[in-house]
């Protein structure tokens, strides 16, 4: 699909959103890996949104980068597996999360979970497999399905950034709340990641969509479980 006919639905469905093109552009949804991220693995992607959570995006690289290094620069279910507990401490995570990431691992290499082969699997199923992976929220469900799987109608309405950028643009009272958001991006389908990009955009002329996990108006509102 083209920029122009995700941003053409756009602008045609909703004024706000058709001034947001004008002033800010067509942004890229899908620079995740442009950033730098490693995309090597869909795993290790996932491994890294889950390390992003509620921290900075410098912070969860440089923990990222240790954990890749202690295992020879591939992050791997086996790998994380063979990684105690106090090895992935050693990196920089909570006990909290190293539980997550062999929580994951566990899933992966037993087939309850396959990250690599989700392409074809339809976004609420892939919402409901991620979701069930202690640590990973809704919100990193979303952002894996947005930046590592590409999917173009996903509206991330938990991400504070989002909602922010809609009191704004819309000259709110409030921030919107959650059900109030996605009821207000109903019309923006099937193109609602590019309404994301849009939105998370216009926040800061300056700054490029997807600060990535934790960073500036993306931080996760995670809930841990």
């Amino acid at each position: 699909m083209s920029f122009e006919t995700a941003y053409g639905h756009l602008a045609a469905a909703d004024p706000v959103l058709r001034q947001l093109v004008r002033t800010v552009g067509r942004p890229d949804p899908f620079t995740w890996e442009k950033r730098g991220y490693p995309t090597s693995s869909h795993f290790a992607a996932l491994v890294l949104h889950i390390v992003g959570q509620q921290i900075s995006t410098a912070a969860a690289l440089a923990i990222f980068g240790r954990i890749s290094a202690s295992m020879g620069g591939d992050i791997t279910p086996a790998g994380l597996l063979g990684l105690p507990e106090g090895g992935l401490r050693a990196c920089g995570l909570s006990r909290i999360k190293a539980s997550y990431l062999h929580d994951l691992a566990r899933r992966q290499a037993d087939g309850a979970i396959d990250l690599e082969n989700m392409g074809d699997v339809d976004d609420a199923t892939a919402l409901a497999d991620l979701t069930a992976v202690r640590g990973v929220g809704l919100w990193s469900a979303e952002m894996f399905l947005l930046h590592q799987l590409k999917r173009p109608d996903i509206m991330p309405a938990g991400d504070h950034g989002i909602r922010r950028a809609i009191q704004r643009a819309w000259r709110l009272d409030a921030v919107p709340g959650i059900e109030e958001t996605r009821h207000r991006a109903l019309p923006w389908a099937p193109y609602r990641t590019y309404a994301a990009a849009l939105l998370w955009t216009s926040l800061s002329a300056l700054a490029p969509f997807g600060d990535g996990p934790g960073g500036g108006a993306c931080r996760a509102q995670e809930r841990a479980r």
